[in-house]
């Protein structure tokens, strides 16, 4: 009888093995959007403990491969998808899709100690462009410009470039950091280093500096009056099924999700 009630239990397990293995959820990529979705998948699981989520971030570009390979349920991005990227994923028979779940704004970030506050748009290119090398043509101290960057792979590194410099690159002399995380611990090292990040990285550690004139925050974002600003996204491979689809609706929930969102220095698209 023993055995018997052991068997039993043993098939009960195989066959719940399956159902659990549906609910896992797999999310990857931009590190500007890291912060919201690891307190989103926080209160998802407490709400929802039979759920098994992992989250990671890669850059924006290892993110949409991974969704495009099929090696993640979720890519989390702040640039948009190239055309090329849709192409690819039609190609392999399950559309990509983009969903926008909030407006950050890029600020250009240096070392408090820095007398700085406000730089043009024309100043900030010719500092990426390597034509502005010394913070005195900029009205700061005759000192070198340490300029640091996010590397290729990163959204919001696509994002400056698109906004910022007008189809110029960023000069060889730029150093290159692969986290919004890294780029804000430089800055705080330095007092002569610029960089940019979004939003939600900007702490007492750093200094955000104004943009022709105008502060960026969730406001400025928001009204359109801020020149450095975009959304930030997730993307699913095809409709969203099962669990998967229903963490999208929490994220887009104004209650939930969203509100997070708000919480933490970006704009909500919902509320």
């Amino acid at each position: 009888m023993k055995k018997f009630a052991l068997i039993a239990a043993m098939l009960v397990f195989a066959l719940a093995l399956p159902a659990m293995a549906e609910t896992e959820i797999k999310i990857d990529g931009s590190t500007t959007v890291l912060p919201y979705m690891q307190k989103m998948v926080e209160a998802y699981m407490k709400e929802n403990p039979g759920v098994k989520m992992t989250v990671s971030g890669g850059g924006s570009g290892n993110g949409i491969k991974a969704i495009l390979d099929g090696t993640t349920n979720l890519a989390m991005s702040s640039r948009k998808m190239e055309e090329k990227e849709f192409e690819r994923a039609k190609s392999s028979g399950a559309p990509a899709i983009p969903i926008a779940i909030a407006i950050d704004a890029i600020i250009p970030i240096i070392n408090p100690a820095n007398p700085v506050n406000n730089l043009t748009i024309e100043q900030l290119r010719g500092i990426y462009t390597g034509k502005i090398t010394n913070w005195k043509e900029v009205g700061g101290e005759d000192k070198q410009i340490v300029v640091i960057s996010r590397d290729t792979s990163s959204g919001t590194y696509e994002a400056w470039e698109e906004l910022i410099m007008n189809k110029e690159r960023v000069f060889p002399g730029a150093l290159l950091q692969a986290s919004s995380g890294a780029v804000k611990e430089v800055i705080g090292k330095n007092k002569y280093a610029i960089a940019y990040d979004g939003y939600g990285y900007v702490d007492k550690s750093v200094k955000g500096v104004s943009v022709n004139g105008i502060a960026g925050n969730p406001d400025s974002a928001s009204n359109g009056t801020y020149p450095v600003s975009r959304n930030l996204f997730v993307i699913t491979r095809g409709e969203p099924q099962g669990e998967l689809a229903k963490f999208v609706a929490f994220i887009m929930d104004p209650a939930k999700g969203q509100k997070i969102v708000g919480e933490n220095g970006a704009v909500p698209v919902k509320k």
